[in-house]
């Protein structure tokens, strides 16, 4: 009562205080689209010039690519992956769509048009079981993963204009099947196992040093993670007892500035192996599987996330231009 009373009086002779406490991170809304023609799960995904790319995986061709076109919602095939690969990284970057690990440490990139992949300089570690990774400041940041006898914290970054790889600082958790993304220039890592971990860390390039910050509220693995303005969310994942098929359908999102999660409500499908890709306010979480370690499925869902409540910021963000499928909303227009 005195810590109400407290914030009441705060607020009633300061009312511009309210503006220094950090809103919660917002919800979003699920459209259902056009599934995958090839189904899978632990694919490389990434979002570039209005489209999805999605690249190998299990339980489909595992050198396929298939690329998602957001404004007629439909799938088209891509140049074929020069190798067999699943539980790698996928960033896109200046124009160009990046891809590593997987089952070996041979990196590769695309770009829109482009009649296939061209092969850059490999990274130090293998990076399977499907690392994290993110872009900054002109840079590609890995971390985490299996293979080549890696403890599973070793992280690294490459340089595309000098196209090297170099040693970073490692991670505190050591993980695979985990998430990442990056806010104000900072590398964000959540989940993963060995087990259904909850640590999060902070990977600050300027330092060269990780930071834990505040626990995920549920631990799990296989998980996708997508940033939308200033909160990393995570997505689904699975080793869940508590459900019949072993899958966790919660999302939950991160706030670096309030070092604070928020729980929201659960996944329209509960998916593991998935991994999202971000265009605008809107997460698109491609394929994946419903059952723990099984049960591969081509659903293909967009949660998109509405613009904060600010009477003086722009009209939102427009969804994806869909009419929705039976069961779920109709996008706003």
């Amino acid at each position: 009562m005195r810590s109400l009373r407290a914030l009441c009086l705060l607020l009633l002779f300061f009312p511009g205080a309210a503006a220094a406490v950090p809103a919660p991170c917002a919800a979003g809304n699920w459209f259902n689209l056009s599934p995958e023609n090839i189904p899978r799960q632990e694919s490389a995904v990434a979002g570039l010039d209005g489209r999805i790319y999605v690249i190998g995986g299990l339980e489909g061709r595992s050198n396929a690519t298939e690329n998602y076109d957001i404004a007629s919602d439909t799938w088209s095939a891509g140049p074929d992956f020069p190798v067999d690969t699943d539980h790698g990284w996928a960033v896109s970057l200046d124009g160009r769509v990046y891809v590593g690990g997987g089952s070996g440490n041979r990196v590769f990139t695309t770009a829109p048009g482009a009649a296939g992949w061209s092969e850059v300089a490999s990274s130090r570690y293998v990076h399977g079981g499907t690392p994290a990774a993110g872009a900054i400041e002109g840079r590609i940041y890995v971390a985490g993963g299996t293979g080549g006898g890696m403890a599973g914290n070793e992280a690294e970054v490459y340089d595309p204009a000098g196209n090297t790889w170099a040693t970073v600082a490692p991670m505190a958790c050591a993980r695979n099947h985990t998430a990442g993304g990056v806010i104000g220039g900072k590398l964000y890592v959540a989940g993963g196992r060995p087990g259904s971990q909850d640590c999060v860390e902070e990977y600050d390039p300027q330092a060269n040093a990780w930071t834990r910050r505040a626990s995920m509220p549920t631990g799990r693995s296989g998980v996708a993670g997508a940033v939308v303005g200033n909160c990393f969310y995570v997505f689904g994942g699975e080793g869940n007892a508590s459900d019949v098929h072993g899958i966790f359908h919660q999302v939950e999102a991160y706030d670096p500035a309030a070092d604070a999660w928020t729980p929201l409500p659960p996944m329209r499908t509960g998916r593991h192996g998935i991994v999202a890709a971000v265009i605008g306010r809107a997460v698109y979480l491609p394929g994946g599987a419903t059952r723990e370690g099984i049960g591969v499925t081509g659903t293909n869902e967009v949660y998109v996330i509405d613009e904060p409540a600010d009477p003086t910021a722009r009209p939102p963000v427009a969804p994806p231009r869909r009419r929705g499928r039976p069961g779920g909303p109709l996008p706003p227009r």
